[in-house]
């Protein structure tokens, strides 16, 4: 069984972060592993407080997972500060942490702010040479390059630029864009696009999270990125099609989808 180590915030609402992480994980069988760097207040509505982890402790939860269980892959979803990003990067080099995939978590979707100006500048300067694979969507994508990116044409300005930073593989989600839902991978030579339906659904709390957690584990059994994309895709497409309506705003995906649909059709989960 493969180790993937999350590295991220809490969302005490359990859709996103660290919960959402351990969750897909944990159902696409490999074993989930955290440190913790932020701890919010949060629910369907919105981020109703912020509580960054004291630096020293994040790095002693990394090195008490990294020096015991190793890891065979890892993932960082929300930061908070420019000392947490370095003092993570510090961490993943030093134990040589394989496979990072970054989802650079910098604003909820109801619009807080997660990321400050100088952890979003540590984070294209010092995380991203190291990741493997990063996962923007359109606003993140449109902060790292620096300009809007609106469409595909713009997808793959912004997905050249953000390559150029260090990043072998880039991943521009067009989640925000009309039509169906359209993500640009671009691996320094061409790209690939993977497209499925838009799904008429308010619940998408937490996608972010949950495919790059889902990207980080098949990466680390095996799959090349091309087709751990394709598959983190098809994990996060029935996520939300079989979303949880909880509470009043934005609901949680299910994360237990990818499992039921082998239980009801007794067939690969991956059909």
């Amino acid at each position: 069984m493969k180790k993937i180590l999350t590295i991220a915030g809490s969302d005490s609402g359990g859709g996103a972060g660290i919960q959402a992480d351990l969750k897909t994980i944990t159902v696409l069988g490999a074993y989930g592993m955290s440190a913790i760097t932020a701890l919010t207040a949060q629910n369907t509505l919105g981020v109703q407080g912020v509580y960054p982890v004291p630096v020293e402790f994040i790095g002693q939860q990394m090195d008490s997972v990294l020096s015991d269980y190793g890891a065979d892959g890892a993932k960082t979803g929300m930061l908070a500060t420019p000392e947490i990003v370095v003092a993570v990067a510090e961490k993943l080099k030093a134990y040589r942490v394989k496979g990072l995939v970054v989802d650079p978590v910098m604003v909820a979707k109801g619009g807080d702010v997660l990321l400050t100006r100088e952890a979003r500048i540590s984070v294209k300067e010092v995380l991203l040479p190291m990741a493997h694979v990063v996962t923007p969507n359109l606003p993140e994508a449109a902060d790292l390059c620096g300009h809007p990116v609106e469409n595909l044409e713009s997808m793959k300005a912004a997905a050249e630029e953000i390559h150029r930073l260090g990043t072998p593989y880039v991943l521009v989600k067009g989640g925000h864009l009309k039509g169906d839902a359209v993500d640009l991978l671009f691996d320094g030579n061409g790209f690939q696009t993977f497209s499925s339906p838009r799904l008429s659904n308010r619940n998408t709390h937490g996608t972010g999270c949950t495919f790059s957690a889902a990207l980080a584990t098949l990466l680390a059994q095996g799959c090349a990125v091309a087709e751990a994309v394709e598959k983190a895709k098809q994990f996060i497409t029935r996520a939300i099609a079989q979303s949880l309506n909880f509470g009043s705003g934005h609901g949680p995906t299910n994360h237990y989808a990818h499992v039921l649909q082998y239980i009801r059709e007794g067939e690969d989960p991956w059909r």
